[in-house]
């Protein structure tokens, strides 16, 4: 595989690896590969050194094998679409998407790896974007960088919607919008704070009680936790979720699902929509909140 770049004027002074990393927005785990095993090249002449400095006009290439080192595992997958440039999963709860140790092969990368083995098909295995292990929904894979690249080169590329349910009676619809930081002293949490990074959601109740409210989001950016911290920034920590203070009375994992997603084609350009269906323990919770709740009229279904 390769990607070709063009420099701007703001690319003027920048070196490879930067241009490779923040403007290209490749892993860290896919500049190693293409560092120590595949090309670049600037203007046609092959590249050693990754802090030459670019300027305007200047043509960068890097080519790559789309071998992977990924353990296969025989996992099942809700697979909701496929072709041969992506993989549209419905990812369940209690799964994380990404290996955290090498002895980790339970994670929906390895049941990606699993399922191309069965098929006999050689395809890299790039996730577009993450959720959270108990965060159900769509999850987009790419089955090259470039595909990746394609469709993570800016936030607004994809249009993703979830379902959410807080604790606590809401209404209306509306933004939030609050700026996104660490928590001190913590590895895991994150808080809104004035020196974090901007961040926006847009919501709007479908449902609501004394208890617990039914929330639409979209996301105008996309910080880590970001749904999960401005619903408790709000007061409406997410039932079940144990880490932002939600309750546990009705839902034993946090009550979020990347429901929808819609996007361009990174190869053909066509208009795609995916939908994944409501996970049963949040139908659950809401018939029983709410008996009389039309999932057909408000199009969860």
């Amino acid at each position: 595989m390769e990607i070709l770049w063009t420099c701007g004027e703001d690319d003027e002074g920048r070196v490879v690896k930067d241009i490779a990393r923040k403007r290209l927005h490749l892993s860290g785990a896919l500049w190693k590969r293409i560092k120590w095993n595949g090309i670049f090249s600037l203007n046609g002449e092959a590249l050693h050194n990754a802090k030459t400095p670019v300027k305007a006009g200047d043509v960068l290439r890097f080519s790559w094998s789309e071998e992977s080192d990924i353990v296969p595992s025989d996992i099942p997958l809700d697979i909701l679409y496929e072709d041969k440039e992506l993989l549209i999963v419905n990812k369940g709860p209690g799964m994380i998407i990404h290996p955290t140790s090498k002895e980790a092969h339970d994670t929906l990368v390895n049941a990606v790896a699993g399922y191309f083995q069965k098929k006999g098909e050689e395809s890299g295995i790039h996730p577009v974007y993450r959720l959270d292990r108990n965060t159900t929904g769509i999850v987009v894979v790419a089955k090259s960088a470039k595909g990746q690249y394609e469709l993570s080169k800016s936030h607004d590329v994809l249009y993703r919607e979830y379902l959410a349910l807080v604790s606590g009676n809401m209404e209306g619809e509306g933004t939030i919008e609050a700026p996104i930081g660490r928590r001190p002293g913590s590895i895991v949490e994150w808080m809104v704070r004035e020196d974090g990074k901007w961040a926006a959601t847009e919501y709007k109740v479908l449902a609501s009680s004394e208890k617990a409210s039914l929330l639409r989001l979209h996301l105008l950016s996309g910080r880590t936790h970001q749904i999960r911290v401005h619903c408790t920034h709000l007061g409406h920590p997410l039932l079940g979720d144990t880490l932002y203070g939600g309750p546990l009375d009705l839902m034993g994992r946090q009550g979020l699902h990347a429901f929808t997603v819609t996007f361009h084609h990174p190869e053909t350009g066509e208009k795609l929509y995916f939908k994944a269906p409501l996970p049963e323990d949040m139908k659950r919770v809401i018939s029983a909140l709410w008996p009389d709740f039309d999932f057909i009229k408000e199009g969860l279904l």
